[in-house]
């Protein structure tokens, strides 16, 4: 699989989906393996809050800051989460409304 990378450090790594839902559709993915929000502990939370840091700095960088953009987290199966390695995916453009997050 070849992902188109967006950015990367030594924390995180975000790219485009593979299967966008709208126009702007990156994943932040946190680097380190954390399964879901349920198995996240305590010291996770710095870390989820750099992820938020940088879904607005992509998002300002795509142009959408301003116009509105969406961050959404899936948790578990019955929350829609399809790939069991925590991440964020941010999304924006003319179909958002259209997406029930």
């Amino acid at each position: 699989m070849h992902a188109e990378i967006v950015y990367q450090d030594e924390e995180m790594t975000a790219f485009w989906d593979q299967h966008p839902a709208t126009s702007i559709h990156i994943l932040i993915v946190p680097n380190r393996h954390i399964s879901s929000v349920n198995e996240m502990e305590a010291e996770d939370a710095a870390l989820l809050g750099r992820l938020m840091l940088k879904a607005r700095e992509i998002a300002t960088e795509q142009g959408v800051r301003d116009k509105g953009y969406r961050l959404l987290v899936n948790v578990g199966e019955g929350g829609g989460q399809s790939v069991f390695h925590l991440h964020l995916h941010l999304i924006a453009g003319p179909h958002l409304m259209a997406i029930h997050g």
